[in-house]
């Protein structure tokens, strides 16, 4: 019986023995402490850039022995075994980027999570006309980083938008694009259809709209598309492709709606229109010749009328009550004869220039107007306005394309970038030649 016992105590001391000398075999173990290291800063293991960004990493290691490997895996396909990584992508998507270093006592891994999104999500366009004989409209990209990419949608398509465009709207993460005479010229239709982000081309239309004169704007709630013609402001449902005018419009001025909710406020001559889910539900009498409606960046309306003194006003878009501020007596507030509106906001400061290089601020709140800046001697080919200034309400940047004139002269053209110092305007950037023709400058900032 002792003997007995005695083995059980020397059989538990044998594993006891063992088990020290296993944990004291791992102890002794030094794997390799790893961190993927980037000038981008992560959070949460998670970053964000845009299609074709290059993301630099580098693999950041402390190891006692000696490194035998290091891999780094995108979606589990190995992509580089160096200690520094260029990650870009060319489709929008979730990437997972994992790093793994090995030495002579195991593995050690970190990773990262890559959003990648379109590349035009941020930034500014500009739509151009083109020059009607000789080619369709395209769109001009400028990056967050002041990169200019021309013809943007053609790049990436292969194909060219509809001929003279007008005018674009962005809605539920789509681009609609609308041109005057679509096809005509191998263009991909009357109303093209893009993914905001990517501008890859999701849809278009040619035929279905044949009943249209001479489209100029668009303006998109759900899955209703208006557009506006010579005629007046037509419904366009692409599910069922059905294509009916809506009654009372005759007369809407070619000029750009504006959308605040699911309502569209539409410019007539002495007349703001208001659409709702497919019809004419308000029209509001304005006291002369609008010559712009933009949305406001607290949901209401801005507008302008020509009158004399011009005139200033705020809309509600809920129950339609306007405030008017009126100008100075020597100032204009058209549009000219272009096709967008006289006026453009950050905040409440409204700036305007009458179709013409001498820019005005006018602040609601105060009642103010200040003359800031002619720009004319200050931009190298300056020749005339083609279409109105625009403000980027998310940071108040101010621009203005001009062409040096008509004739071969259009191809001299300039997009100037302005900012407002308070008492005048100080120019951050000209962009040269990269513009025919500019219908308008547009913001996805101001779609959101």
């Amino acid at each position: 019986m002792k003997i007995k016992n005695l083995n059980i105590v020397l059989f538990f001391l044998f594993v006891t023995l063992l088990g020290l000398s296993s944990c004291s075999s791992d102890n002794s173990l030094q794997l390799p402490e790893v961190n993927i290291g980037s000038l981008s800063k992560f959070q949460d293991h998670e970053v964000s850039i845009p299609q074709d960004e290059v993301l630099s990493l580098s693999a950041e290691v402390k190891s006692q022995p000696a490194i035998t490997k290091i891999s780094w895996k995108v979606n589990g396909v190995e992509k580089a075994t160096t200690a520094k990584f260029d990650f870009s992508a060319s489709e929008a998507g979730t990437y997972k980027i994992v790093l793994s270093v090995t030495n002579e006592d195991g593995m050690t891994a970190d990773s990262i999570n890559v959003m990648v999104y379109g590349k035009y999500r941020d930034g500014v366009f500009v739509l151009n006309e083109g020059n009607m004989t000789s080619e369709n409209g395209f769109l001009t990209f400028i990056s967050p980083k002041g990169e200019v990419t021309d013809s943007a949608y053609y790049k990436v398509n292969g194909s060219s938008l509809g001929n003279v465009t007008q005018s674009l709207f962005i809605a539920d993460k789509k681009m609609y694009i609308i041109s005057q005479n679509g096809n005509r010229m191998n263009g991909d239709g009357l109303l093209v259809v893009a993914d905001a982000e990517t501008l890859k081309k999701v849809a278009a239309y040619n035929d279905e709209l044949a009943d249209l004169s001479w489209p100029t704007h668009v303006a998109v709630v759900g899955n209703n598309v208006y557009l506006r013609d010579n005629k007046g402001v037509y419904l366009f449902n692409p599910t069922t492709k059905q294509l009916s005018f809506i009654q009372g419009t005759d007369g809407a001025l070619k000029n750009a709606m504006a959308v605040v909710k699911d309502k569209v406020f539409v410019p007539g001559n002495k007349a703001i229109f208001v659409l709702q889910n497919g019809a004419l539900v308000n029209t509001i009498s304005m006291p002369g010749n609008v010559s712009g409606v933009i949305k406001s960046s607290d949901g209401n309306i801005w507008a302008s009328c020509t009158t004399t003194p011009a005139q200033i006003a705020k809309i509600n878009s809920a129950d339609y009550t306007i405030t008017t501020n009126e100008l100075p007596a020597d100032v204009k507030i058209g549009a000219g004869w272009g096709a967008t509106p006289g006026i453009s906001a950050k905040g409440d400061s409204i700036y305007f220039s009458n179709a013409g290089p001498k820019v005005y601020r006018h602040i609601f709140s105060k009642k103010q107007t200040d003359f800031l800046t002619d720009v004319s001697p200050l931009i190298e080919h300056f020749g005339m306005l083609y279409n109105n200034l625009t403000v980027n309400p998310s940071n108040g940047d101010i621009y203005i394309n001009t062409i040096e004139g008509y004739g071969l002269s259009f191809l001299i053209n300039d997009i100037t970038i302005w900012s407002d110092s308070g008492s005048a305007l100080k120019l951050k950037s000209d962009y040269h030649n990269h513009i025919h023709f500019p219908a308008g400058t547009f913001f996805p900032s101001d779609y959101k």
